[in-house]
Formats: structure tokens, C-alpha cells, sequence
């Protein structure tokens, strides 16, 4: 990755054309062939930027970059009045981001502790094909019957859809649904209790066995 720190004048010409006006910036030219012009101020997002694949093009003072944007062409063209800074940075090989508590980490919990998605509940095989994609857990409960469980991190409407979409494809008789997550939305409790599908919230450090189960109390 190369970021260089320039004060400098933008021309964008495309769609639109816009100005960005002389000061200092950073631009930062990515591996991928994307392009992103920033300053110090309005939050992460870029003043302007370039999606790849785009062509760089340099001169003494001006640097160009474009792309074919169907018949037309976006331009950014860069005036350079000082340069402060021009450094490049090998990055190595790009890792996609793990975050802790996420889907995966839920799944895999739940496929070695099936029972806390239900009594009895037995694993069947994790990731269950179908001709839209993946169920995350394929069980049967202590009767034999077949449950199919989607995990989320939040259940949502759309995790709900989701689901349904799978028990249609599912060519097994009388399979039943089970929405697991950490947190549902009531709406997504109240869609899916309509369709049948039951709703199992769960806790990743109980699971883990890194806290206790909150206790309920019963009053007579």
C-alpha cells in the first residue's frame, strides 16, 4: 500500500463533475488498484475515491487516475502544489477479519452442545446442502425428528426468511425449524412463531463455559 501526504487540488469528471479545493490530504493507493483521497476531518469515509480496477498515471506534479465506467470515463485528476510524505508498505497476504462471538464461533459451540438448543437434541452433520446453500446444523430430537437450526449472532426478519427458504427446500418429511442466536428481534420472534420455527436465545460464554447460566426463580 502506498499513502502519500500532498497538499493538493482534486478534479473529479465522470458522472459529475466536482472540485475538491487546495489542501493537504492523504491518498492512498491499495494493492487492488483502488484509490482513496482523505483529510483530518468527516470520519473514515474518503472525500473521493476510485474503485479497481483503475489506472494510475503520474507526471512531475499531477497524478491521474481512471476507469471505464461503461461508455463513459471517471477521471480523478490530482494537482500536487507540495509533497509531504510518499511511503509504501507491504501489507503481506490479506486475512479476512475474526471477530469472537460471531456465527462460526456460535455454530461450532452449538454443534458439540446440540442439548442447548433443546432436550435430547442429537447432531447430525453441520453445514446440511441444499440447493440455496447451507443449514448450519442439521439435529434430531429424542422422537427422531429432523430439526433444522440456522444460527445467528442477532435473529432478525431476514434470519427468519432465511430459515423458511431452507425447510421448503429441505426434502425431509415434518422437518422443523430452530432460529438460535445470542439476541432475537421480537418482530423476528413473532414472524417466526407464526411459521412454526422456534427461537432458542444463547449465551456464547455459557456455552463456553467461561460464566454460569443465569438463574431463573419460580414463584409458587
Amino acid at each position: 500500500m502506498r499513502l502519500l501526504v500532498a497538499r493538493c487540488e482534486v478534479l473529479y469528471t465522470g458522472r459529475l463533475t466536482a472540485r475538491l479545493p487546495e489542501a493537504v490530504r492523504l491518498l492512498m493507493f491499495k494493492a487492488d488498484g483502488s484509490f482513496l483521497v482523505h483529510d483530518d476531518a468527516g470520519g473514515f469515509r474518503p472525500l473521493n475515491w476510485m474503485t479497481p480496477p483503475a489506472v494510475v498515471e503520474e507526471g512531475e506534479d499531477r497524478i491521474v487516475v481512471r476507469k471505464r465506467a461503461g461508455k463513459s470515463e471517471d477521471r480523478l485528476e490530482i494537482r500536487v502544489t507540495e509533497l509531504l510524505s510518499d511511503v509504501t508498505h507491504d501489507m503481506g497476504e490479506s486475512a479476512a477479519l475474526q471477530k469472537d462471538g460471531v456465527e462460526r464461533h456460535l455454530q461450532e459451540e452449538l454443534a458439540a452442545r446440540p442439548n442447548a438448543l433443546g432436550q435430547g437434541l442429537q447432531l447430525v452433520r453441520r453445514e446440511w446442502p441444499t440447493d440455496i446453500g447451507p443449514v448450519d446444523l442439521m439435529c434430531r430430537d429424542e422422537s427422531g425428528e429432523w430439526i433444522a437450526v440456522e444460527v445467528k449472532r442477532t435473529g432478525t426478519i431476514d434470519a427468519v426468511e432465511q430459515l423458511t427458504r431452507y425447510l421448503e427446500r429441505i426434502e425431509i418429511s415434518g422437518c422443523r425449524g430452530v432460529l438460535a442466536a445470542q439476541t432475537i428481534k421480537p418482530q423476528a420472534r413473532t414472524l417466526a412463531e407464526s411459521r412454526g420455527i422456534r427461537c432458542v436465545e444463547v449465551d456464547l460464554a455459557v456455552l463456553r463455559g467461561e460464566r454460569e447460566p443465569d438463574l431463573t426463580l419460580f414463584a409458587e
